[in-house]
């Protein structure tokens, strides 16, 4: 069903520009000039999300935030603010806002916000019915330790959820990499025949892939323009930083080696082991894919998001080098990639000279 976006601002210039440009990305937009106007929207229709400023006439963006989220807590909003109210956007936040953009707005990073911000929303919706599957799953079988079973895989999912926001809050333009890094390895993992089990940990492994970017500083991470050596060499680290992070919690031993592994290529050229071929663990081979994809097909401080079909002829040159030959003919001939919204089709050339594109950059 196509996502019905609510904008309100009492600038009725700023709406259209906003309205038109979100429906050049497929979204259906209604648009409200001042608080009281979206409140009555709101009772009337159903929305995705709603896009707001914070200083208008009647009821303002903070207003308006607190009596939607009274009517549904689960309701995805954005705030638009300028740089004086920075302190009111932090107000925002912590009243519920899922992420606040600053006057004027930049068009491709709105397109951006709200992608994320409604991917956060599937995600949850997603977890939601992960946790209700599990409850029918306890109450079928009506025991004590089905329910403790229970209970902990949802607090190590929940846990792990609020893990990978805090791994793609450290970059603004990598904000939902996790989870489209999951999605994309969970579609190939089911295609190959994993089973129950197997699917359950490369969750885990997939949303955590990056954990040891926690450990990277943000000048490097967020650094505009090439990498230079030294700090390609400091960026590599990351996989040995997530394995230190994980490797002391018993339930996550087994979801270690994506971690560590994810950047290996298939020749051995890659890190930190180089290893090579099926010496490299499958779900790692397979989160490697996705992981090169939604780098290469993303906005990033160092590039521009390269169209997806460019995107695949450069992924199937390095078929048997970086890549696993099965893993990417799968993700090629099942068009898995086409489960993601397309981005933004511009090539920024600059992108490292004969690098292979997931080192260092996703």
């Amino acid at each position: 069903m196509e996502d019905r976006i609510l904008i309100v601002d009492d600038e009725k210039m700023i709406c259209s520009i906003l309205a038109r440009r979100l429906n050049r990305e497929g979204y259906d937009c209604v648009i409200a000039n001042n608080g009281t106007e979206a409140l009555s929207h709101f009772y009337k229709d159903t929305f995705s999300l709603i896009i707001s400023d914070i200083k208008m006439p009647e009821i303002d963006g903070i207003e308006l935030l607190k009596r939607v989220n009274a009517l549904n807590p689960k309701m995805m909003v954005v705030i638009m603010t300028a740089y004086p109210e920075i302190d009111l956007a932090v107000e925002a936040m912590r009243l519920g806002a899922n992420d606040f953009l600053i006057k004027p707005v930049d068009l491709d990073l709105l397109v951006l916000s709200v992608k994320n911000v409604l991917e956060k929303k599937r995600l949850e919706e997603e977890l939601e019915a992960y946790h209700k599957n599990l409850e029918k799953l306890v109450k079928e079988r009506t025991s004590e330790l089905q329910q403790a079973l229970l209970v902990v895989k949802k607090d190590h999912l929940d846990s792990v959820k609020l893990l990978a926001e805090v791994i793609d809050a450290k970059d603004p333009y990598t904000r939902g990499h996790s989870d489209r890094v999951r999605r994309l390895s969970m579609r190939i993992a089911m295609m190959l025949g994993f089973d129950e089990k197997r699917l359950e940990n490369l969750v885990f492994g997939a949303l955590l892939h990056d954990i040891g970017k926690i450990g990277i500083r943000d000048e490097v991470l967020q650094k505009q323009g090439p990498l230079s050596p030294k700090e390609y060499q400091y960026i590599k680290q990351h996989p040995l930083i997530g394995v230190k992070i994980m490797e002391g919690i018993d339930f996550f031993k087994d979801k270690i080696p994506m971690i560590r592994n994810h950047h290996e290529h298939f020749d051995g050229s890659g890190y930190p082991d180089g290893l090579i071929g099926e010496s490299i663990p499958l779900e790692a081979r397979i989160i490697a894919v996705p992981d090169a994809f939604d780098a290469l097909t993303s906005l990033r401080p160092h590039h521009r998001a390269m169209p997806i079909e460019d995107a695949l002829l450069e992924m199937e040159k390095w078929k048997g080098k970086q890549f696993d030959p099965q893993v990417l003919k799968i993700f090629l001939r099942e068009k898995i990639y086409k489960s993601e919204r397309c981005r933004v089709p511009t090539v920024d050339e600059n992108i490292r000279n004969g690098n292979r594109y997931d080192d260092g950059s996703n």
